[in-house]
């Protein structure tokens, strides 16, 4: 199938109430992981790309090929779509160009009328090629390749002002948070999302920080409109985690057991599971 634009997906994901997951990848291992899950359950899946996962990687045109061929190489039939994730606007660029299917632009942190400006640039550029196009209002918290957001909460107002220039799916801050989130976390302002539904119409959603948000704040957030979860830290976790066990069980010593496909093999078995479980609590298990 090769890949294909986020907007379809997401648009059947919106009508039919579900979500699809959106995984981060900065690897060969953790990219075979995901789209093997995906096919296992049928599921559309997004590949998450950041700029600096896109420079880690060597550049985005590396990254297009390497998704490309390994769609190809494990016979992946499944909707895949490659999506820059925070994208600045030299990125989103460098990102069209490679071939990526699907672009977020974040001016989140322009002022409003620098936004606008902005993505309505955006807008016509990817409209021309059929690339599905994301922007962001309300800076998420944490940190994302060196921005820092506060976990700000949008104004409805200015995500209406973004939404009706007419991108495909919209991300707004609603005290969602990247990495690990703190005990004392407040929780998803659903008061908020509920207002900024109504003003958005029919565009999908977006919720990053997926990673720790409890399950039932979640189905919830997909009742009221997210259609695109973002989950990275998690994954992150769970293959620190896996791969460490089996360092301390002294697997690595045995045999040839620091052969890097042995030793990468229990935290990418780990990845997959985690996306398993996130595509069976997004809904999105045969909605391929």
């Amino acid at each position: 199938m090769g890949l294909v634009s986020a907007k379809p997906m997401l648009d059947k994901a919106y009508r039919e109430g579900y979500a699809v997951g959106a995984f981060n990848i900065n690897n060969l291992e953790w990219t075979k992981a995901i789209l093997l899950a995906a096919q296992e359950v049928s599921s559309p899946v997004i590949l998450g790309v950041s700029e600096g996962a896109a420079k880690y990687m060597t550049g985005y045109k590396v990254v297009t090929e390497m998704v490309k061929a390994m769609i190809e190489s494990l016979n992946i039939t499944v909707p895949v779509a490659l999506h820059l994730d925070h994208g600045s606007y030299e990125g989103a660029l460098k990102a069209i160009e490679a071939g990526f299917s699907s672009i977020m632009f974040d001016g989140s942190h322009y002022p409003i009328e620098e936004n606008i400006k902005l993505t309505k640039e955006m807008v016509e550029r990817t409209r021309k090629l059929g690339i599905s196009l994301e922007a962001e209002v309300g800076a998420i918290g944490g940190e994302e390749d060196g921005v820092i957001g506060n976990g700000e909460v949008a104004d409805p107002k200015e995500c209406k002002l973004i939404n009706d220039l007419g991108v495909d799916f919209l991300a707004a801050g609603i005290g969602n948070i990247h990495g690990k989130y703190p005990a004392n976390w407040a929780g998803l302002n659903f008061e908020v999302l509920n207002e900024i539904n109504k003003v958005t119409g029919d565009t999908p959603l977006v919720l990053h920080g997926g990673t720790g948000i409890p399950a039932d704040m979640i189905k919830k957030a997909i009742s009221m409109g997210v259609s695109k979860i973002n989950v990275n830290t998690e994954c992150q976790l769970v293959f620190a985690d896996a791969t460490r066990k089996y360092i301390e069980a002294g697997k690595d010593l045995a045999g040839k057991g620091f052969d890097p496909r042995k030793l990468l093999a229990p935290g990418t078995e780990a990845i997959k599971q985690v996306v398993k479980e996130k595509m069976e609590l997004f809904g999105s298990f045969n909605k391929a």
